[in-house]
């Protein structure tokens, strides 16, 4: 079986991701930390449209509850491996710099940052000694462009793709890839208090996007159709930036 872990999978564009990845076949480890609720509901809509998947929850900026949780998982499934690593968790704790707390610094980095590293490690491993894996980071438009009133979120996401870039050089050679998606404005319960209609206007597309569609392109980055596609950061957002 093919297994891909998606964190923060309870909603939002994580849950789009588990569905389309488990339409594609594979076996989605679905990542929550406390909403139990619209977790067991994504794995529900998962097995309705006939695929497969269970429930791994475990807050991402923890490190020793992600050892806790992947170590038991491991032991559960002594001849399977994570193939498919999408780090999709994060939070935004939106300021103005100068009256930005530290806690809200450290919350968004330790979940973006700190989690990718967390986690990455531990499934890394198998990856490498099975010579196949797909890792893929959700970046962000902030994190290319920068947003003002989001110091902490643009510098967690640029740093993340950094990341991105420097470990998909040390991993090649053990056709294992890893790449990032940079969404734009997504319809998406991070976005639904947004000003719709005026930012609709700064978007070529005249549109937000649509998670299924940020999906189907982790889907594509996990298939075996992008074996050689490393070290990249796709947008996609609608023409907004480029």
């Amino acid at each position: 079986m093919k297994y891909a872990l998606i964190t923060g999978a309870s909603r939002g564009l994580g849950k789009a991701i588990a569905l389309r990845l488990a339409k594609d076949g594979f076996t989605v480890i679905i990542n929550y930390q406390s909403n139990k609720e619209a977790a067991e509901d994504t794995l529900k809509q998962v097995q309705e449209a006939g695929g497969t998947g269970e429930l791994l929850p475990f807050n991402v900026a923890d490190s020793q509850a992600i050892e806790t949780a992947l170590e038991s998982w491991a032991t559960s499934h002594p001849d399977d491996y994570i193939s498919v690593l999408v780090n999709n968790a994060g939070i935004h704790e939106d300021n103005l710099m100068i009256f930005m707390q530290e806690d809200q610094w450290n919350r968004v980095l330790d979940t973006t940052l700190n989690g990718f590293f967390y986690i990455t490690r531990r499934v890394l491993k198998n990856m490498l000694t099975r010579r196949n894996g797909r890792i893929i980071n959700m970046a962000s438009l902030s994190g290319l462009k920068g947003q003002p009133g989001q110091t902490n979120y643009s510098a967690a996401k640029a740093a993340l793709i950094g990341a991105t870039k420097a470990l998909a050089q040390e991993v090649a050679a053990r056709k294992v890839t890893v790449n990032a998606i940079a969404p734009g404005f997504i319809a998406t319960d991070m976005t639904k208090e947004l000003e719709n209609d005026e930012l609709k206007k700064l978007i070529p597309l005249g549109r937000f996007g649509k998670p299924e569609e940020v999906a189907a392109l982790a889907a594509f980055l996990a298939s075996d159709d992008a074996a050689y596609i490393t070290g990249q950061v796709i947008s996609i957002n609608g023409g907004l930036y480029t």
